[in-house]
């Protein structure tokens, strides 16, 4: 008898532990290495390793660290709730170093137990190629509204080097030659970078690819950073509502804005368990504030649901990622 009670305990605290070892903390990343490719000395080369916490109790970075000065490295939300993302940033420090550079990051945990998550970085700095500014900054726009920011990479020792390509990886991003400037030893290309309207809600975090017909270098990076923003913005776009047992409830508020006033019409969701309180008002606000209930039924496991705010503005309307588990 006491040789099964102690075999029940043991399979309840392995049901509900994350991963054992170090493999725990390994799958809440999304990747686990980066290569920067051939940038220009000073240019900005900047990585996020995006991880969330996929286990029931918080999950701690207690410490990062790098084995090579060429990068710098920080924490975004060392401290996670279940379901939250954090964020590893790796920056190359392509001002103070030379040539090809590569760095391990070692992220530590203490929270729930004790792991070490490695991540790679690696890439290639030239002291020939000047890009400016060091990177593009497209800033803040509304969803529906094309940007376009000018940058020039110069190539110094080569008369006659060119820029034959530029490629993208994001659909909405591209570039086009807007001026040439060869100075004896050194051309100048000015190129014009564009987002356009189709971009869809959420950061730019790119890289164009430029494509030159010097074989020794064939290829430089050029980082791209910006937001889209949209017209009406929910926050928290995730919600986890907690840990629940079986018939017990938990409510959190959501905050839904917008430039200008406006009405919360209707509020939808796709399942039963979540609840939004009435929303609709005949008053005008560039800001509502929305309550969330959930109540757990007696299936246990992970709850997802989505809520839809539709408002009056001639925009897509705000979604809520409502997340929950239910444990016995």
């Amino acid at each position: 008898m006491i040789r099964k009670t102690v075999a029940g305990w043991i399979l309840l605290v392995w049901l509900g532990a994350p991963a054992a070892g170090q493999e725990w903390a390994r799958k809440m990343f999304q990747t686990t290495s980066h290569d920067f490719g051939t940038v220009a000395r000073g240019a900005k080369a900047e990585h996020r390793f995006e991880f969330t916490n996929l286990w029931m109790e918080d999950v701690r970075v207690s410490g990062v660290r790098t084995s090579c000065s060429c990068t710098s490295v920080s924490v975004v939300s060392p401290t996670l709730k279940t379901y939250q993302k954090g964020e590893i940033v790796a920056k190359f420090n392509t001002d103070r170093f030379l040539g090809s550079r590569s760095a391990t990051i070692s992220v530590t945990f203490d929270r729930p137990r004790p792991a070490i998550v490695q991540l790679q970085v690696k890439g290639a700095i030239r002291t020939d190629i000047v890009v400016d500014p060091p990177g593009v900054n497209l800033g803040e726009v509304e969803q529906g509204t094309p940007v376009a920011r000018r940058v020039t990479v110069t190539r110094n020792g080569r008369p006659g080097w060119k820029i034959v390509e530029v490629r993208s990886a994001n659909p909405h991003l591209s570039a086009e030659f807007v001026g040439t400037q060869p100075d004896g030893y050194r051309v100048g290309v000015t190129l014009e970078v564009r987002l356009d309207e189709g971009a869809p809600i959420g950061y730019i975090r790119d890289h164009l690819i430029l494509l030159t017909n010097d074989p020794s270098w064939p290829s430089v990076a050029v980082q791209v950073d910006g937001r889209v923003l949209p017209a009406v913005s929910v926050s928290p776009e995730s919600l986890f509502l907690g840990v629940l047992r079986p018939g017990e409830s938990a409510t959190k508020q959501v905050v839904i804005r917008a430039g200008e006033p406006f009405r919360v019409t209707a509020v939808a969701t796709d399942g039963t368990r979540v609840r939004a309180a009435a929303a609709a008002s005949d008053t005008a606000r560039t800001l509502h504030v929305l309550p969330i209930t959930f109540t757990a039924g007696d299936e246990a496991g992970k709850v997802e649901q989505t809520i839809c705010c539709e408002t009056d503005l001639e925009c897509a309307a705000p979604v809520v990622t409502v997340m929950a588990v239910v444990q016995p």
